[in-house]
């Protein structure tokens, strides 16, 4: 399908500097607005003009260190104003950077670091002891004790061009290990057209919350420095409450993944906060029609659906939502951006018919490092269809009468969970690398609309771990949390279909976890219980979809992850009308134990108040 029998609405030619790179339109906007507040941190702020100074400062000593165009830098910090100097002081030396999550395995990162091969990482005090311990022939610079390097001169020559790359992002793999996607600046500074197009570029203040690992996060820190807008970036520490946040900051523009939005809805405060707000985009995994409804209640401003995966640079398709109703599209391409649907022989599908998405234009990524093989496989050239290399996403989709994409789900076994990329097969050869696994078959679980989980269905042998919480602390030190699996299920066998092939649907129809609720099974194991154990086990069995078979069981070995975990915090807060922090929530992770904290700590509030009711009646008395 050549481009004149393209569909009207994948014409989405738009002219856009291509030339330019990202720190250059920053540079630019640093210029115009120097004196607008750039980034809010807590209770720092810096301004275009500090940002501009302070990252070129860190670019001229990176240049010292060797680093230039091509060069593949590290980042191990948290969500701070450092990150922001970091990511654009890198992009001003000529490097790429590539994050380094510290809530990542070492292993994990010890793979990144050495895949890269990369010779400089920026991190902070806190963050460097999460790295690998052995970094030979690797600088690492703490960005903390900032640098003095003022020689700008040293960045006039040897700097990126728009070819080169800006980061490398990687993302989970089907063969057992994460593969790193090369983005370049040509890549990147096109989206930002495309997003300028889609949602527009009126500044406002925009609440970063995504992990910068995750590429999504380009648009919450780079797009928007490149338009003027103030950035407020919420801590990693988990005490910030999100509808405080965006009530306090007054936010105008919020990005978030659906599992995250269904958090923030929980919060009473929540619809007072969505209020206020200009822009929602809601993205990184399929949003059921429910958020929307909920959504809608308390938010009359522009909503999108964002679709896109990290090959072809952060979003390829936008849909703005109107009003509710039983699916949501992902829209339409941005701009530059053709889709197509194709059958198994890579033939153009007829509208309404089902295919695999095609993805080509100029968000197309350059491929994966150090995979050519793989690199072909996915990044393809079909000339009967476009002249334009194609990325095979693996999606399912269709195209509806209006031209809109409509979402159909994975042709493979990857899935989307919380916002992030995750190779089923990747988990399932982490398992299989424990003592003793014979066989295993991890599968997502939709228990509840909305609420993804990872099953692991395992076969052991006689010498192996058979326990839930054995396994999940040898995968923690292979994985990062979001692919740990919630539940594990002991088989003696996996079973198959006629053909042979594992049949994951009779999986899906295996029970997991317990079978009795927390008041049967708790009664037996631990007699009577308390108030406050009462109301912890209904908030918790509530969060977790799943009975809670035991006072004293592990919330995190009946599939509790972060996201739940906030959920928990929100329901308690209102239940109990206090607060109640997150920090805690991951100390005290059984019934028994979170329940014997607050009931102390609310004993220990009382009797605060009261010291302090008491000493109000004594002035009192002395005025």
């Amino acid at each position: 399908m050549l481009r004149d029998q393209l569909p009207e609405w994948s014409l989405t030619d738009v002219e856009y500097p291509r030339d330019s790179t990202i720190a250059d339109l920053f540079k630019q906007q640093a210029a115009l607005t120097p004196d607008s507040i750039a980034v809010i941190y807590k209770e720092k702020q810096l301004s275009y003009h500090e940002l501009d100074r302070r990252s070129t400062c860190l670019a001229c000593y990176l240049r010292t260190l060797g680093v230039k165009a091509e060069t593949l830098v590290g980042v191990s910090l948290r969500r701070s104003e450092n990150l922001l100097v970091s990511l654009l002081g890198i992009l001003k030396a000529g490097g790429a950077y590539v994050p380094l999550d510290p809530s990542h395995p070492k292993e994990r990162l010890d793979f990144v670091i050495n895949d890269s091969e990369m010779s400089v990482i920026l991190a902070s005090a806190e963050t460097r002891a999460f790295l690998p311990d052995d970094l030979s022939g690797v600088a690492v610079v703490n960005v903390e004790d900032g640098v003095t390097v003022e020689e700008t001169r040293l960045l006039e020559e040897g700097t990126s061009t728009s070819h080169n790359l800006a980061y490398g992002m990687y993302t989970s793999g089907s063969t057992g290990q994460p593969k790193g996607v090369m983005v370049e600046h040509c890549n990147v500074v096109n989206f930002f057209i495309g997003m300028d197009k889609a949602i527009g570029k009126d500044p406002g203040v925009w609440l970063a919350v995504t992990s910068f690992a995750f590429d999504i996060s380009a648009l919450e820190l780079l797009w928007t420095l490149t338009r003027g807008f103030t950035v407020v970036l919420l801590g990693d520490d988990g005490h910030a409450s999100l509808a405080d946040s965006i009530s306090r900051q007054k936010v105008t523009h919020l990005q978030m993944t659906p599992s995250l939005a269904r958090v923030l809805m929980l919060d009473p405060q929540a619809p007072s906060a969505l209020g206020g707000l200009k822009k929602i985009l809601l993205g990184g995994e399929t949003v059921p029609a429910a958020i929307i409804r909920d959504i809608r209640r308390s938010f009359q401003g522009e909503l999108y659906n964002m679709y896109g995966p990290t090959e072809t640079t952060i979003w390829s398709t936008t849909y703005q939502v109107e009003t509710p109703g039983t699916t949501v599209p992902i829209g339409k391409p941005i701009a530059n951006t053709q889709i197509f649907l194709v059958d198994e022989m890579l033939n153009p599908v007829k509208v309404g018919d089902p295919g695999e998405l095609l993805i080509a234009g100029e968000g197309v990524a350059r491929g994966y490092l150090h995979q050519p093989e793989l690199t072909a496989e996915r990044f393809i050239t079909v000339p009967a269809i476009s002249a334009k290399r194609l990325y095979r996403t693996g999606d399912l989709a269709r195209i509806a009468a209006d031209g809109n994409l409509e979402f159909l789900g994975r042709g493979d076994y990857q899935v989307k969970l919380r916002g992030h990329r995750i190779e089923l097969g990747e988990v399932e050869a982490a398992l299989e690398l424990c003592p003793g696994v014979c066989q295993a078959v991890v599968v997502a679980r939709e228990d509840r609309e909305g609420d993804m989980r990872l099953v692991a269905y395992v076969v052991t042998n006689q010498t192996g771990a058979t326990e839930p919480g054995i396994l999940r602390s040898m995968l923690e030190k292979k994985l990062p949390e979001i692919m740990v699996p919630s539940s594990f299920a002991f088989l003696s066998a996996i079973p198959l279909t006629e053909n042979g092939k594992i049949d994951r649907k009779a999986l899906l129809t295996l029970p997991v976890g317990g079978s009795q609720s927390i008041t049967e099974s708790s009664r037996e194991a631990a007699g009577s219980f308390s108030e406050m154990e009462r109301i912890v086990a209904r908030v918790w069995q509530e969060a977790l979809g799943a009975p809670v078979g035991d006072l004293n069981e592990n919330f995190f070995d009946l599939g509790a992850h972060s996201l739940t975990v906030a959920e928990v915090q929100s329901k308690l807060q209102s239940t109990l009308g206090r607060e109640v922090s997150l920090v805690d929530l991951f100390q005290y992770t059984t019934v028994r134990s979170l329940a014997r904290h607050l009931s102390a700590t609310k004993v220990a509030d009382s009797a605060t108040q009261g010291a302090a009711r008491a000493q109000r009646r004594r002035l009192a008395r002395q005025v």
